[in-house]
């Protein structure tokens, strides 16, 4: 038997692993038609298939699962050798964040960051969806909320997460303004027996005896504040933006921490990074910055 190719075999654990031929043949510079090609030449010579083609996405047979198991580890170490030698590697930088996180707030900032280093190569993965960096072999690093217990990478805190009451100017001026009657009178949106309570006794005022509606998520809240439907426990991180433009108005200075935080989250393998490590230290100045602001009065 001659020898076996060895670019297919990669990009047959870079498939497996993300198990989506069309985000493989992405991250290879490949059409989704030649990688399939290639998959099937695979296949025919070892003599038994490899990948399940699935509506949405593939899988892997057994006999797949086996080789992934016995091929992946030695292609991961042989990239590991080369990696000082990859000059590329180094220039390619590549981010998972949740959209609102990196819309409201990394964003923003990011041109601080491309403009100190023109020589990276800035990808920005925007999805809702946990990265798994053993699938996604092409990420660096995300941005994830929690309490910083996820198995196997690195979590770095970055700054903690705050409520506030908010709400659209529309809404203040048919209130009569903010401090025309206590909140507990205004339309709240939120959990009776949620971050409300707390916020509350944090501001030691008397809690309304019942809320104007329920949504369930803190995106539904601050969408319906904007458009005025009531006023919102927003968080602060998220809402940045809208607050600066006056899109929505603070009623009050109290501010709730919530009981999760912002983390900088990657895979052992980053720490190798140049291009990883001068973002990890830039991020860290700009959440020490924007903690800063959020330990001020008011």
């Amino acid at each position: 038997m001659s020898r076996m190719p060895l670019q297919s075999l990669q990009n047959f654990v870079i498939a497996a692993r993300l198990g989506n031929l069309t985000r493989a043949a992405e991250s290879l510079n490949l059409t989704v038609s030649a990688l399939s090609h290639q998959m099937r030449q695979l296949e025919q010579r070892l003599g038994y298939p490899l990948l399940l083609r699935q509506p949405r996405g593939v899988g892997v047979t057994p006999e797949g699962q086996r080789l992934l198991e016995q091929v992946g580890p030695h292609l991961d170490a042989i990239q590991q050798v080369f990696q000082p030698f990859g000059a590329r590697h180094d220039r390619v930088l590549t981010v998972s964040a949740l959209p609102s996180m990196a819309s409201n707030w990394l964003v923003p900032r990011l041109g601080s960051f491309v403009a100190a280093h023109p020589e990276i190569e800035f990808n920005l993965e925007s999805s809702e969806r946990l990265t798994d960096f053993d699938r996604n072999v092409q990420c660096d690093a995300a941005l994830r909320v929690g309490a910083g217990q996820w198995a196997g990478v690195h979590a770095e805190p970055l700054f903690d997460e705050w409520l506030m009451p908010m709400a659209s100017p529309v809404l203040v001026e048919r209130m009569g303004g903010v401090d025309a009657r206590p909140l507990s009178e205004w339309p709240l949106l939120g959990d009776p027996d949620g971050e409300w309570q707390r916020w509350f006794a944090l501001a030691g005022l008397d809690p309304p005896r019942r809320y104007v509606a329920m949504l369930n998520e803190s995106e539904s809240h601050h969408r319906a504040a904007l458009d005025g439907f009531g006023v919102a426990l927003g968080r602060v991180t998220r809402a940045r933006l809208l607050l600066d433009s006056g899109q929505l108005v603070a009623l009050s200075p109290h501010r709730l921490k919530t009981r999760w935080s912002h983390w900088l989250v990657y895979p052992p393998r980053s720490a190798r990074h140049q291009g990883f490590l001068d973002f990890r230290q830039w991020l860290h100045a700009q959440a020490q910055e924007h903690a800063e602001h959020m330990r001020q009065p008011g």
